[in-house]
């Protein structure tokens, strides 16, 4: 009898968990985004979520949620209803360093999300004032192991992926390149091209203008292949292999979302996102269009904390 009323209670739930899919969504999503308007993240969650909600039939409300580097956004999702109701535009890099960048977090990266999918990435490009004595990769290389403690680089502040990604290519390089912390990528983006400091790591549709006119030398782009979009301009992995910076977007909802909408909003994403419409205007503004089953999602955000928290630790930076 007892096996009998579990075999009930297991189909009983897997039919309100496929009602809930068939019915969902019945009433608008609300799509968190951890920066302010006008931002990379906000302009690519407004380049897919219209044609999400149309699809869905439900439309998709964008909620710009800024603060505490991208975890305030993350707490609330987190601590949000598990109903697919709310989704978090998540940056994978940023929120795997805050892992071990702040002192404490008030959710789990790994176990208070439902990974839905990855959506799209962007590489940075390692840039450099035309007057300093290197135009290459193998030449900064050598010119700084030559003269320790000569060359710097810029970033948008400790802790930030601008700033780790130089610390990541110090530890693969055997260099040391002096770490330069601005208050955002703008204020260092302009240091850079007045020749304050030797170099940066700068978002490759902001740094692009100022190398085809000649204001800045690509050393490399950080993305393990040549961008579409400069093809030019090598991929500093071909000198250091295992080199890689991206910053990646991906869909997450809360932990415990049932599987059914949790794949239901994976396959119309991903449709989305296909469209080649929708993927042309995205990667137009300098993003590469990406998809993933939940599992590779899972598995990517978990290999992100692993890559990242011994260069947090590395390089001293913390946060409260």
């Amino acid at each position: 009898m007892r096996k009998i009323f579990l075999a009930l209670s297991l189909i009983s739930i897997s039919s309100i968990a496929t009602a809930q899919a068939q019915n969902y969504p019945s009433q608008p999503i609300k799509l968190i985004v951890p920066f302010a308007a006008g931002g990379p993240s906000d302009v690519l969650a407004r380049g897919f979520a219209p044609k999400l909600g149309e699809n869905l039939g439900q439309p998709i409300i964008i909620d710009n949620k800024p603060g505490a580097g991208a975890n305030l956004a993350a707490e609330y999702v987190a601590n949000s209803k598990p109903d697919g109701y709310t989704l978090f535009l998540m940056m994978v890099g940023t929120q795997a360093i805050n892992e071990t960048l702040y002192k404490k977090l008030n959710y789990n990266l790994i176990k208070d999300f439902a990974p839905v999918s990855l959506v799209a990435s962007s590489s940075l490009l390692f840039v450099a004032n035309p007057s300093a004595p290197f135009k290459t990769i193998p030449e900064l290389i050598t010119y700084t192991k030559s003269n320790p403690n000569k060359v710097s680089f810029a970033s948008s502040g400790a802790g930030t992926p601008l700033h780790l990604g130089g610390e990541l290519f110090n530890t693969q390089a055997g260099t040391n390149i002096l770490h330069v912390p601005y208050k955002g990528a703008a204020p260092a983006l302009t240091d850079v091209l007045g020749g304050q400091v030797e170099t940066a790591l700068v978002g490759t549709p902001a740094a692009l203008p100022y190398v085809r006119s000649g204001k800045l030398v690509p050393l490399g782009i950080t993305s393990l292949k040549r961008s579409s979009s400069a093809p030019e301009i090598p991929a500093i992995s071909e000198y250091l292999p295992k080199f890689e910076v991206e910053l990646v977007y991906a869909i997450v909802a809360p932990a415990n979302t049932p599987k059914a909408v949790v794949d239901k909003l994976n396959a119309q994403l991903i449709s989305v996102l296909n469209n080649p419409e929708i993927k042309g205007q995205i990667n137009g503004k300098g993003f590469e269009v990406i998809t993933s089953t939940p599992n590779q999602l899972s598995e990517y955000i978990k290999s992100e904390v692993a890559k990242w928290g011994p260069i947090v630790k590395k390089s001293g930076a913390t946060a409260e």
